[in-house]
Order: C-alpha cells, then structure tokens, then sequence
C-alpha cells in the first residue's frame, strides 16, 4: 500500500524573546498570572521587515538539507498560515520563489492553529494518489502583526515562528496512517481576526475598533477545545486499531498548558509522553505542530516505528488529528 511518510523536519524561531517580564512592563499583567493559567514564560517575536515565508524559508532550508532533497525536486509546497506575507498572492508562492522551487504547485490553507494538519491531509491525499512525489508542508506564522498589545488576555499568548516537513511516499508498515480534519463554522466567534477581509474592510473605523487583531473568548474555547481533542484522539486511535498506551508521543498543539494537560489526563497519558514547548514559543498557531515535532526529532524523543499522535484545534472552528508510524 503506498501511503505518505515525513522524513525530515526543520523549524525556525526569531531571535528575539519577550518574557513574562517583558509584557509586566506594557500591560495589567504578571509573570505568576500568565504562568498559571498558560504554562507559557516567553516567546519569539519576529524582527521589524520579517514575514511569514522568511521564517517559513529559513524552516524549509533546514528540512530539505536533512531530507537529502533539492528545491528543484520538490512537487509541491503547502503552507499552513493566518499571518502570511499578504492577503495574496500566497505565502507558499513567495517561499516557493525563495527556494528557487520551480517545479512545484505552491498554495496556503487557511485553517488556524490546524492549519499544519489540514496541510498534511492535503499532502497524505496527494501522495496515495499518486499525484505528487516530494511535497513540503510548512506551517509559519508572525501573530506578533495581528495580536493586540494592549488586550491583556490575549497578547500573552501568541509567537512567532515556522516549522516543516519533507513528505514523500512509503511502501512499508511507516508513514502516516491517517489524518482527520474536522470543521464548525457555528462557533467561528470565538477565535478570529474580523477586520480586514470583505465583511470588515479596512478602515479608518475598523482600525479605531480594533478589528484587525485577534479576538478570543478563552473559557468557551477551553471547554470545546479540550472535549474535541480527546474525542478526535480516540477516534483516530480506535480507527487504526490502537489504544492511547501504545502511543510513544502525543504531540499536540501548543495553545495553552492546562488544555494540554486535560486532554493527557483524559487519554491517562504520562508527561513524558506529551510534547510541551509552549513555555519558550507560546501559541505560534500553524507553525506548533511541526515546530514541536522538530524539537522532539531533534532530541530524540521519536524512534523508528514510533506510534506518533498529532492534534490541533483552532479558528473556524478546525480540529484535526494525524497518527503517524515513524
């Protein structure tokens, strides 16, 4: 059976970190107050004239040199962002001309903090088809351009950064078993950016209100984020055979850590077995996933034949779950 598999993954941060301290300085808010209800210290917040697929570039570099693969052999480059370069064209293109990729098809998807997972979906689909060969999946994000420094309760949340992944087909048990995306536009209000599209366009009036910024209703967001990640996570699981104890990692998105910790209780998870950076990196939306996947590559946290779970929710409202053998 052909079916989808990563082999290599790269990630980037911006240099600059703003901590805990940093934000006690700009508004109503401390150090203790932050860390208790996010489990976040710091995060990355890119420098003045840096976009999306600069970050997305400097991820993608690092992903294709691992992988042993030039850009000129990439098919495919699907970028999972909410903060991209422009309105359009679409932040793939210009990462695509960064790359020098010119033999692939280059395209964004829209799905918020799920928007890593939506791509891969796209990419696994593409894969078992037949269509394409080697795709590059990229999640990146600059929210530091779309959060509201002066809203207490959100701008503690978000960072800057990219993560990617080179997939290419497996003929073997490995690879990516399935991938899940799931969508309800009935709750879009509780996370979203309602400024600057053609229902709020801009204006001297939307930007007087603020609209350009994310608006988040966090305690509604917690209950339904928590309840649909065990959900999708059991339901990945039981569709492939598994249960939660033959997982050797959940990697989950990194919006907040007592969402984190919940859906691991719920899942009778130990912490060893939960990826969690969301102290140094905050909420990076798209770019969670593959960042956190990197880092936990990189250390050796995943080993071949690994039974690895993915899962994000976020803005739409998405959620989607990606079970992966390594």
């Amino acid at each position: 059976m052909r079916r989808s598999r990563i082999i290599s993954t790269g990630s980037f941060l911006p240099e600059k970190v703003l901590t805990n301290a940093d934000l006690e300085k700009m508004v109503d808010t401390s150090d203790e107050w932050i860390t208790e209800r996010t489990g976040i210290k710091e995060r990355r917040i890119a420098v003045h004239g840096q976009a999306a697929s600069d970050l997305a570039y400097e991820a993608s570099r690092v992903a294709l040199e691992r992988a042993g693969i030039s850009a000129g052999e990439v098919n495919a480059i699907i970028v999972g962002t909410i903060s991209g370069d422009m309105p359009f064209p679409s932040t793939a293109c210009f990462l695509q001309d960064k790359l020098g990729a010119s033999n692939a098809v280059a395209f964004d998807v829209n799905a918020a903090c799920s928007g890593f997972l939506y791509a891969l979906y796209v990419a696994d689909s593409f894969i078992k088809s037949g269509l394409q060969e080697k795709i590059l999946v990229v999640g990146t994000e600059i929210l530091s351009q779309i959060t509201d420094w002066e809203d207490r309760t959100t701008c503690v949340l978000f960072g800057d950064g990219a993560g990617a992944a080179v997939v290419v087909p497996s003929y073997d048990d490995r690879g990516v078993l399935s991938v899940h995306i799931h969508s309800d536009g009935t709750m879009w209000d509780l996370i979203s950016v309602p400024g600057g599209g053609s229902r709020n366009p801009a204006s001297s009036d939307s930007i007087n209100q603020r609209l350009h910024y994310i608006k988040m209703k966090g305690n509604e967001t917690f209950k339904v984020a928590v309840r649909t990640l065990e959900d999708i996570a059991l339901k990945t699981l039981a569709q492939n055979g598994l249960v939660p104890s033959d997982l050797a990692l959940l990697v989950p998105h990194q919006a907040n850590q007592r969402i984190i910790q919940a859906t691991a209780e719920r899942l009778k998870l130990p912490k060893e077995k939960v990826v969690m950076n969301l102290d140094k990196y905050g909420n990076t939306s798209a770019a969670s996933i593959p960042i956190a996947l990197d880092e936990a590559v990189r250390t050796g946290r995943i080993r071949e034949r690994d039974y690895i779970l993915l899962e994000a929710f976020g803005g739409g409202l998405t959620w989607a779950s990606a079970l992966i053998k390594w």
